[in-house]
């Protein structure tokens, strides 16, 4: 079994396999700790999760490297605005990424490196890359990569044709240092007054990275030169992913990554989501309305990761009672049976997902089989199917079975009480029966055998 996944640079549907035969060694570019993540953040966050589970569900072991940007315009701006050293302002917002993302059943990666701690591995990538001839300093001691020097350049983004302006680079545009051309980009940049303390030695002088060498250093000092797949939103394409290309193999004459992987935007109620809008989420909000962390998650994998997907508070009312109908099958499952290997009758939803991850279709296949499943379960014809081959369904998607809940006496006896109204045909009475029990937490269910009872 092997995964096959769109690469955003070859344009095609290739299989990801490890260099090494061994591991699959990948990156994804982490938050920017400057605020909460929203939502969006998180939708490319949890389908980074979904390839890491699948890859490691058809037997392949994985080395997950998830940066953490500590140091940036934003995170130093944000922090001199709020009177706090750097240092702890980010570590607030990274603790809260990790209980966002942990409520949302996102597996730690097994690296999490920060930009601050890897300045050293950053100033000795900036001087392979002037020696090189790829780079240059200038008189206020910024270091800018040269463009003009990498012939591949724009080869990921399809821009090698056209000229690249200023506008074009949006996250540099803010520093106004001088360099020889706009498509240049810094590597390190010159400490200003408003940068506060915020400055490290190098070289050149004082002064702090530039954006887009810190995931390569971080990438190559923990996967190495060349490794299998980088991965990260659609919005990281250009300029950041085609920068770390040009200033990764200009450096080591390697490909960088052999494989990327970019998840589409999340829309908000057909719109941009944005702060203005006043439609930027966060989980917080989602809980505030009492929604759970895996109603978005189950949301945020509803559409196919190389589509914008929509999001609704409706969507969110629907996520829960999907997942609400798939526990609802699990207590019905016995608990081990002999063919209980493997993902058994759910093998369609798994190769669904082996098919470039593909979400949507792997939750249609598995809802038409829960149908098949409750309809036989309803007639009194064995599944053939036990809990721990769903259970391994519900591991790839990150979904949690609902903890188990002993019936109490009195929920029991009106069940009892509702199955002797239905004999003696007292429709009115069975259903008030089944509005107290519903009232208590439970539903029942009928069966050929009597009934069950299921906690909602």
């Amino acid at each position: 079994m092997t995964l096959h996944l769109y690469d955003s640079f070859s344009r095609e549907v290739r299989p990801v396999v490890p260099l090494d035969g061994q591991s699959l060694r990948f990156y994804c570019c982490g938050p920017t700790v400057y605020g909460p993540a929203h939502i969006g953040n998180f939708r490319t966050f949890v389908l980074q999760d979904i390839f890491r589970r699948v890859v490691e569900a058809t037997g392949t072991a994985t080395r997950h490297v998830r940066n953490i940007t500590d140091v940036d315009d934003k995170t130093i701006r944000q922090s001199q605005a709020e009177h706090l050293p750097l240092v702890d302002f980010c570590a607030q917002w990274t603790s809260r990424f990790h209980d966002d993302a942990a409520a949302l059943a996102i597996l730690p990666p097994h690296v999490e490196p920060g930009a601050v701690a890897h300045i050293t591995d950053q100033i000795v990538l900036i001087e392979r890359l002037i020696a090189g001839g790829h780079a240059y300093a200038t008189e206020d001691g910024s270091v800018y990569f040269r463009v003009n020097s990498f012939p591949a350049y724009g080869a990921l983004s399809r821009l090698a044709e056209r000229t690249i302006t200023t506008s074009d680079v949006s996250r540099e545009s803010s520093d106004e240092y001088t360099r020889d051309s706009a498509a240049d980009f810094a590597l390190w940049k010159a400490h200003r007054p408003e940068d506060g303390e915020n400055q490290w030695p190098s070289p050149w002088g004082g002064g702090r990275p530039g954006w887009h060498i810190e995931c390569s250093a971080m990438a190559i000092k923990h996967l190495g030169e060349s490794f299998d797949l980088h991965s990260g939103g659609i919005d990281l394409l250009f300029p950041h992913h085609e920068n770390e290309i040009a200033q990764s193999e200009a450096a080591t004459g390697k490909t960088f990554a052999r494989h990327w992987f970019h998840v589409a935007h999340l829309m908000v109620d057909g719109g941009k989501m944005s702060k203005s809008l006043g439609n930027l989420y966060t989980l917080s909000d989602v809980l505030a309305r009492g929604l759970a962390a895996e109603d978005l998650r189950y949301a945020l994998l509803a559409g196919s990761y190389r589509q914008p997907l929509n999001f609704t508070w409706d969507s969110l009312t629907s996520a829960r009672q999907s997942l609400a109908r798939l526990r609802e099958l699990r207590e019905r499952l016995p608990e081990n049976t002999e063919n209980s290997d493997g993902f058994g009758i759910f093998q369609p939803v798994f190769d669904a997902l082996l098919d470039d991850l593909n979400t949507p279709e792997a939750l249609g296949r598995l809802f038409r089989l829960v149908r098949e499943l409750n309809a036989a379960l309803d007639s009194g014809t064995p599944a053939g199917v036990d809990r721990q081959q769903m259970d391994r369904v519900f591991e790839v998607f990150g979904f949690k079975p609902a903890p188990k809940r002993e019936v109490p006496a009195e929920i029991l006896a009106l069940a009892e009480q509702r199955v002797a109204a239905r004999k003696g045909r007292d429709w009115s009475a069975a259903d008030t029966l089944r509005a107290q029990i519903a009232a208590g937490g439970w539903q029942v269910k009928d069966t050929a055998a009597g009934f069950e009872l299921l906690p909602l």
